[in-house]
């Protein structure tokens, strides 16, 4: 009960910095296309069946000699948008299809022969997933709801995300500790079937010696 609700605290408290965290910003460099060090990914976790909202806003302008590549894609394999030539911001969302990591990654290269002064784009990134990813103005102006029933509505579906990631984390939990008994019986039944083998191998070399040494006379 104590870890349960040490857990909760911790679940409360990592949705509650994620709320209150800013954009992610970095500036990508451009690369010769077969240099591989001009992707950068920023990876995040996502459940099944979650709405999740990708928005990067990226500096620069089209024809100034760098291009800037998008894509998102999963762990399993799934992808969810591979847009070429960003700029300015772009918004995409998605449901993911698995439990599973995701990753946004941006690729710039240069386009033309002629160097460029400043190789550099500014990315601004924010990944909204869940309850967070919603529009809440909409579904305010859609049901018809007051400022603080909107604000419980999205209060409660937080809520849910962070009971639905405290089950997962118990299954998970489960599984392993599955695991684990079932490797433990395994190597409990191997030690006992070597044990067993090296007394019987013993049992033989004695039997075998002795009648060794009666066929010789020797005792």
């Amino acid at each position: 009960m104590v870890y349960t609700q040490s857990l909760l605290r911790t679940a409360c408290s990592f949705f509650f910095l994620l709320a209150c965290a800013e954009a992610l910003k970095f500036d990508i460099e451009a690369k010769s296309a077969g240099d591989k060090s001009r992707v950068r990914c920023i990876r995040n976790f996502v459940a099944k069946d979650t709405l999740v909202v990708v928005t990067s806003t990226v500096d620069g302008y089209r024809g100034d000699g760098m291009r800037v590549d998008m894509h998102i894609k999963d762990a399993v394999g799934n992808e969810y948008g591979k847009p070429k030539d960003v700029v300015g911001e772009q918004r995409m969302a998605f449901t993911s299809h698995a439990d599973s990591s995701f990753d946004v990654c941006f690729e710039n290269h240069f386009t033309g022969g002629k160097g460029v002064a400043n190789p550099f784009r500014h990315v601004e990134l924010d990944i909204d997933i869940g309850a967070d990813a919603k529009d809440w103005s909409a579904v305010q102006a859609t049901e018809k709801l007051k400022p603080v029933e909107t604000e419980l509505r999205r209060i409660e579906e937080m809520v849910q995300e962070i009971v639905a990631e405290m089950d997962y984390l118990r299954s998970r939990e489960q599984k392993l500790r599955d695991t684990n008994e079932s490797t433990n019986n395994r190597v409990k039944w191997f030690a006992f079937s070597t044990m067993g083998m090296l007394v019987a191998l013993g049992a033989w070399q004695v039997i075998y010696l002795r009648a060794y040494f009666r066929s010789k006379h020797l005792i």
